[in-house]
């Protein structure tokens, strides 16, 4: 994708998540865009970066770390880890990283907690909500969340915000509207339980369901092929 197909699909994003919050009702600025740009090269991140994203989630740890390398220079960029998390590979997500998005392991947690460098501040994490409820399904289930929230919240380099989910696919708005809904109803719960928490975000919606995300509640939504094109399928497909 050239240089202008990145600022113009990026511009295109931003106004349909601004359209969607107008049409529930919702301030400009209550949810924002998470640039997925996992398996795109690091000089599409840099373009996008100069169209004014900050945000970017990456799922392949070495492959985020090449380009933080390549893009040192651009030392304002917000990093998201999204997805399952090795044991092996969270100290270098604790020290590389601003955000973790699909936790759903006490012991995960305490790691990064334990790994953080002080100096960087705690690491902001979103557990991830199994909001279909089956055993193959990463994510915690709704049972369980209050206790793995209290367990996280008493860890000392980490700061729970909230929840993250990636529900079923689902061309259906009415269907899509009801899985996010169940995550923003746990987060609900989960504020009324510890009211003194900084549990404010609701991280899900992606290209094919931004607006029914938008519509319960979403402050960050993660988009990758709406802003950066196609992905080539994985090897072996």
């Amino acid at each position: 994708m050239p240089e202008a197909s990145v600022s113009e699909s990026l511009s295109s994003a931003r106004e349909r998540l601004e359209a969607a919050l107008r049409a529930a009702g919702r301030p400009s600025d209550g949810a924002r865009l998470l640039a997925v740009s996992k398996t795109k090269p690091a000089n599409m991140l840099r373009q996008a970066y100069a169209a004014g994203q900050r945000a970017f989630g990456e799922n392949y740890l070495q492959e985020a770390l090449e380009k933080q390398r390549a893009l040192a220079d651009l030392d304002d960029i917000e990093w998201h880890f999204i997805g399952a998390l090795q044991s092996n590979k969270t100290r270098d997500v604790a020290e590389h990283f601003n955000w973790v998005h699909g936790v759903d392991r006490e012991k995960i947690a305490r790691r990064l907690s334990e790994q953080r460098p002080p100096a960087l501040g705690p690491i902001d994490l979103c557990l991830q909500l199994n909001v279909s409820s089956e055993a193959s399904k990463a994510g915690v289930d709704t049972d369980d969340l209050p206790a793995l929230a209290e367990s996280l919240l008493a860890l000392p380099n980490l700061r729970l915000r909230g929840l993250m989910a990636l529900p079923a696919p689902s061309e259906d708005r009415d269907r899509q509207r009801h899985a996010f809904r169940q995550v923003a109803t746990a987060l609900a719960e989960l504020q009324r339980r510890f009211p003194e928490a900084p549990l404010d975000t609701l991280s899900m919606g992606m290209s094919g369901d931004l607006e029914a995300a938008v519509q319960e509640g979403a402050t960050i939504v993660r988009l990758g092929t709406a802003i950066f094109g196609s992905r080539p399928p994985p090897p072996g497909s």
